[in-house]
């Protein structure tokens, strides 16, 4: 256990590291990559162009600072860094590495402020946390069908929207395919600027007996798009893809009084795996939302709405920004609003997945809770480093 006194310390930080935190956490990352570019290929480029991974990074130092006498506080998140860290096969000894240049850097911004006392009980809480971080990722790798990455073939490519293409994929061993949760992702590794980059996209289909599919949206703009462009482009069927075994806590848990996805754009893949689950499990009532600018870049409405026609207990609803066509009447034009979501008069203990980009989820659980929706109710998926909504 911690020591009251470094407990003490790393708690009267937090301002300060509140303060200056981005700026710490931009050090820490350019000293990293100089003094050790084979952690490189561990972090997405654009994340770090656009200053995003900086920013989570600093509001998860704070986070730990103002918690390190309340640890349990930290479990959702311990458990989302984890399954982060165990999908991108982070190792024990990426650990010192980190801390070393974390620690170099909280000295160096600092300045005088960073005393040998406060140095020494950072080191104390940093690797306290290292191996409870290390500990639960052991137990992640434990349950995997198998270490590393495996090698995959796409058997089948299907373009699902102007914007996604689906890519069927089988073990190029023919070996068994790895068991998954609903809402669960994979792992993809490709060549990237004489190194490896990574990237997760959730599995878009359950249960799975042949094949995994993932469902990819082509980003615009490199590094943004190299890894969705790579797979869009310059991989067809035959070829092969490097794979790490599915990992996630956002997935599906059985509901008696029913469960809600409300998806925007892309972040429809998830969550279709789910509602799968669901009307495996037969729950009494589904319900799905989901929101696109227009009906060229939706996909799997087809899929969805065939659904709907085999199980009494499953509606679909769909939201266009704008739409030129005749709105069928389970369509809409606009945006998915509280007003909307209360005529829905879905059971407010209901369980309440939201999948899409930040602004879209941070609406969806305002008008949630707004209505009465206990935020324990609320599961959220982020494709990117963890914020706060």
């Amino acid at each position: 256990m911690l020591s009251t006194q470094t407990i003490e310390i790393v708690k009267s930080t937090a301002p300060v590291l509140e303060e200056n935190g981005v700026l710490l956490t931009r050090h820490f990352y350019q000293k990293m990559f100089e003094n050790n570019p084979e952690v490189l290929p561990y972090f997405n480029r654009a994340h770090q162009n656009r200053g995003s991974q900086q920013e989570a990074l600093a509001g998860a130092i704070c986070a730990y600072a103002k918690n390190i006498d309340n640890l349990e506080a930290l479990g959702d998140a311990v458990s989302l860094i984890t399954n982060k860290h165990a999908a991108l096969k982070v190792e024990p000894e990426h650990y010192p590495i980190v801390g070393v240049s974390l620690l170099a850097s909280i000295k160096d911004v600092l300045g005088d402020a960073a005393t040998d006392e406060i140095i020494n009980a950072w080191k104390e809480a940093y690797f306290f946390l290292a191996d409870i971080l290390i500990d639960s990722e052991k137990a992640i790798y434990k349950e995997q069908a198998y270490e590393g990455f495996k090698e995959f073939k796409i058997e089948k490519k299907v373009k699902e929207s102007e914007v996604i293409t689906s890519f069927y994929l089988k073990p190029s061993d023919d070996s068994k395919l790895p068991e998954f949760k609903a809402g669960q992702y994979i792992t993809v590794r490709v060549p990237y600027d004489g190194i490896t980059t990574m990237r997760n996209y959730s599995l878009s289909d359950y249960p799975t007996k042949d094949l995994l599919r993932i469902s990819v949206k082509k980003e615009e703009g490199n590094p943004d798009g190299y890894v969705s462009n790579y797979l869009h482009s310059k991989l067809s069927v035959g070829d092969v893809l490097e794979v790490a075994a599915p990992v996630g806590n956002f997935t599906y848990k059985k509901s008696s009084k029913g469960s809600v996805f409300i998806a925007g754009g892309v972040g429809v893949t998830p969550l279709l795996s789910m509602t799968k689950a669901a009307l495996e499990n037969g729950e009494k009532r589904i319900e799905f939302i989901h929101a696109n600018k227009n009906r060229s870049v939706q996909a799997f409405k087809t899929e969805l709405t065939n659904l709907s026609e085999k199980h009494e207990n499953f509606v679909p609803r769909f939201f266009y920004e704008s739409s030129s066509e005749k709105l069928a009447e389970n369509e809409f034009e606009g945006f998915i609003t509280k007003d909307f979501l209360q005529k829905c008069n879905f059971d407010l203990a209901s369980n309440f997945y939201i999948c899409g980009p930040k602004a879209f989820m941070a609406t969806m659980k305002k008008h949630l809770i707004a209505l009465g929706v206990n935020s324990t109710n609320i599961y959220i998926e982020f494709f990117g480093p963890l914020e706060s909504l």
